[in-house]
């Protein structure tokens, strides 16, 4: 599904707090009872909440991450906002790494006009989108192919990237945790998402807002390896002062 805006902001209110009843949310948004109900059974069944008696919560799996299609859907317009802030500071006759993740493909969608890039990705749906532009150079590297998103992992692809030193690694990720540690689900994504960090001279994560506080299993980096966030809402307490410290910069694209 796509979440109307109504079911985006009722999910923001939920990741804020954790947990919320039926009731509170029906009186934030000034809806009924049965509405609220509605858009819960909605957002459960795409795995985007979890429902126990009276009220909800955000998912609590760390081992599994939702289906593709839902990340793309989710917060589709925060990402298409961060890919167009994000485009704008990659110079024209660059070189890029560029990982897993539907806000990394939007990001690849905003470099259609970009002139004299190479681009060496694991992410064939980055690599499609790509070779609609004749002044790019796209590089794929091997592995195993995920099959629900087109991910390359695997040693192969972790080899082949070790080729080579690029102006900008581009990352995605499933979820930045309060001390610091940016996370994944899966250790074979992470290992090439490790590689790409240390082959690239900057380092840029591109991640919305709901990626603050959601745990995942594997820790891919620290928030001290970034060189630039950019994400759609003011981060909330402890990652400005974590990021301040950290000397990383912060865009922030709101509407």
């Amino acid at each position: 599904m796509t979440p109307n805006p109504r079911q985006s902001e009722l999910l923001d209110a939920v990741r804020a707090h954790g947990v919320a009843t039926v009731e509170s949310l029906a009186d934030r948004f000034g809806v009924t009872l049965q509405t609220v109900r509605r858009d819960v059974k909605l957002l459960a069944e795409a795995g985007l909440l979890a429902r126990f008696h009276g009220g909800v919560r955000m998912p609590s799996s760390t081992t599994e991450n939702i289906a593709y299609r839902q990340r793309e859907a989710l917060n589709a317009e925060a990402k298409k906002r961060i890919a167009k802030a994000v485009a704008a500071r990659v110079p024209n006759g660059c070189s890029l790494l560029i990982n897993l993740g539907t806000t990394t493909e939007a990001v690849a969608r905003e470099l259609l006009r970009h002139k004299g890039l190479r681009v060496i990705t694991n992410n064939l749906n980055v690599a499609a989108i790509l070779a609609d532009n004749a002044e790019c150079e796209v590089i794929v590297a091997g592995g195993v192919v995920r099959n629900r998103d087109r991910g390359i992992v695997g040693e192969a692809a972790v080899d082949f990237i070790r080729q080579f030193r690029v102006d900008i690694g581009l990352i995605g990720i499933s979820g930045i945790e309060a001390d610091g540690s940016l996370r994944d689900f899966d250790y074979r994504e992470v290992k090439v998402a490790r590689v790409i960090i240390e082959q690239s001279r900057e380092v840029w994560l591109a991640a919305d807002h709901s990626k603050f506080n959601r745990p995942a299993m594997v820790e891919l980096a620290r928030i001290d390896q970034l060189d630039l966030l950019f994400t759609d809402q003011p981060p909330p307490a402890p990652y400005p002062a974590l990021l301040a410290e950290a000397g990383v910069q912060l865009e922030c694209v709101q509407p």
